[in-house]
């Protein structure tokens, strides 16, 4: 039998790394968080040797779960499923994985936890300067609730019909918004009763039932309150 040279090598190892990515699912999840994870490295001030600490770390957990991927084929190949020693094989070469996979956790929360909370830290000081983002994003983060909500249910249109009621979530968002912002009693009784007038609206007209604009009232005023809470 003719030997393979070493290029013909390369092509059958990138060959099985790439039918493994694509049969299992496992496999392929693996390589993104490797990736998400090196490319969060890359963004921190880590030094050479915590780098090569967490390449290394990232490199044995996806070759154990490359062999555990193999001994598994191999064992398919050559025994029942339902033979002991095949069970056990499998669940050995699983085990392997899960001991690379806490420790691939371990040295990547020691390595990168200090300097991304540093900069987590950095980044909620500014948004705690910036109350208007707090309520966009607040705002949009209940429109989006409200739709999947909504996609639960299998009822209404993302602001139209349908539980919770769209309309009185972002009516009851933007007056919580105003009223922490302002800290004026007036505006905040002026803001709710407008709040309270588009909800009534959606009453009036039989689109939503009481039930429903209370609930998307509530919804509102929760989520940009716990948005306040945690960064203004």
């Amino acid at each position: 039998m003719k030997r393979a040279n070493w290029h013909e090598t390369l092509n059958c190892a990138i060959e099985g790394i790439l039918d493994a990515a694509k049969k299992q699912k496992k496999i392929k999840y693996y390589f993104i968080a490797a990736v998400a994870v090196l490319s969060i490295g890359l963004f921190l001030p880590l030094s050479m040797m915590e780098f090569a600490v967490l390449a290394m770390s990232v490199t044995i957990l996806l070759f154990a779960e490359m062999i555990n991927t193999a001994v598994r084929y191999t064992i398919n190949l050559m025994h029942e499923q339902s033979r002991p020693q095949a069970k056990v094989a499998k669940d050995t070469a699983a085990g392997g994985v899960l001991i690379a996979s806490i420790g691939a956790v371990v040295i990547g929360y020691m390595i990168l936890s200090k300097p991304f909370f540093y900069y987590m830290s950095q980044a909620m000081e500014i948004v705690k300067r910036t109350p208007d983002q707090i309520t966009i994003i607040a705002i949009v983060v209940v429109i989006i609730l409200v739709v999947l909500i909504k996609a639960r249910t299998g009822k209404g249109r993302p602001l139209y019909g349908g539980m919770p009621s769209g309309h009185a979530a972002v009516s009851f968002s933007i007056w919580t918004a105003v009223s922490l912002i302002t800290m004026d009693p007036f505006i905040a009784m002026i803001t709710l009763l407008l709040a309270l007038m588009a909800s009534n609206s959606r009453i009036v007209m039989g689109i939503h039932s009481t039930k429903e604009v209370m609930s998307g009232g509530l919804l509102g005023f929760l989520v940009t309150l716990l948005f306040f809470q945690i960064f203004g």
